[in-house]
Parts: structure tokens; C-alpha cells; sequence
């Protein structure tokens, strides 16, 4: 990086593009980095010198290495519908896709209620959330899709028995359509 700040400088006939304290990647953990650019500065023969500091920052990416990232299976919750998981486990967060208030042995709804396919979406999520090592105390962001907003109250009545205080964040939408023409879909993210 240095020597393509040099060029640059040497390119705009500047005397001087210093890089002072340049830190270098290090891990963090796996599957994690960390990276921090402070104190640069730039020179300019015609103009006084300027000192320019920025402030550590921090750039966090998650790794794509298949070893960190299992797939989440429970016999205890409807399969998925498609080519997805029910959830992935990836480093200590636990990410579940959107799950129906599908009965699991029988992959049929539990009723065309919104309160009863809450309640079975809730139970459904549970048992992912069990097979993760998670619970509903563990969950940091949930985001529920309903087919008629107008049923938001009825949810949150149902949703509330599930959640310890803090409760997640959380998002609510009204949706055109959900699989199945199911009335509800939540999805979710834990830390374990």
C-alpha cells in the first residue's frame, strides 16, 4: 500500500504522502478480521503542511470457509420447502429462515387462524432454535411476514408469550404472498 501511495504522490509531484502508523491485519477469531488505518498525512510543497488523523475502524467480514458454517436439521420442525436450511449455525450466531405453522409430521397447516399458525410457527421455531444449542431467550432480530397487517395485534398478543424481555428487534411486513398461502412467516437470528 505504501509504495502505491509513493507513486501516487511522486504522480501529482507531491514531496511527501506519509502512512504513519499502518496496522496490519490480525485475526480475531475464525472466520473474523480486523483492520486499522491512523495517522496519515499529506505534504504539499506550495501549501503549509496539514495532518490529517483518523480514528481506529474497525472492518468486520465473515468468512465464507465451509467449516465454520453446519446446517441446522430437526425432524421436530417442517422441512424446508426448497433448497435452504431450516437454519445455519455459523460461528456463534445462529441464523433460521422463515418458518410456516406447518404441523411437521404432517406438513399441513395447524388450522387458517393467524393466532394458531403463530403459535405453531412460534413452537416450529423453538425446536430449530433447541437444535441450534439457542432459545428464545438467545434471539437478537426477528422479522415476521404477514399476509394482512390487520392481524399485527393478534401476533404480537401470541409473540410476546415467547420472548423474554429484552425482546428482539424486531420487523413486521405485510407481504403479497407467503409459501402456501400461509397467513404467517417469522424468521430469525440467535447468538449463542
Amino acid at each position: 500500500m505504501a509504495s502505491s501511495v509513493s507513486a501516487l504522490a511522486i504522480s501529482l509531484n507531491d514531496p511527501a504522502i506519509g502512512m504513519g502508523g499502518l496496522r496490519h491485519r490480525i485475526p480475531v477469531s475464525p472466520g473474523l478480521r480486523c483492520s486499522s488505518s491512523v495517522g496519515s498525512t499529506i505534504r504539499r510543497s506550495s501549501i503549509p503542511c496539514y495532518s490529517r488523523r483518523s480514528k481506529p475502524f474497525a472492518c468486520l467480514a465473515v468468512s465464507t470457509d465451509a467449516s465454520i458454517k453446519e446446517a441446522v436439521k430437526t425432524d421436530k420442525a417442517p422441512a424446508a420447502l426448497g433448497p435452504y436450511s431450516q437454519a445455519i449455525k455459523a460461528n456463534n450466531t445462529v441464523f433460521v429462515s422463515g418458518v410456516l405453522g406447518l404441523i411437521p409430521e404432517s406438513g399441513k397447516f395447524v388450522s387458517d387462524t393467524v393466532e394458531e399458525q403463530t403459535e405453531q410457527v412460534l413452537k416450529n421455531m423453538g425446536e430449530i432454535l433447541k437444535a441450534s444449542g439457542a432459545n428464545y431467550s438467545s434471539v437478537v432480530k426477528t422479522t415476521i411476514m404477514l399476509a394482512d397487517l390487520k392481524d399485527f395485534k393478534k401476533v404480537n398478543e401470541i409473540y410476546a408469550k415467547y420472548f423474554p424481555a429484552p425482546a428482539p428487534a424486531r420487523s413486521t411486513y405485510q407481504v403479497a404472498a407467503l409459501p402456501l398461502d400461509a397467513r404467517i412467516e417469522i424468521e430469525c437470528i440467535a447468538v449463542v
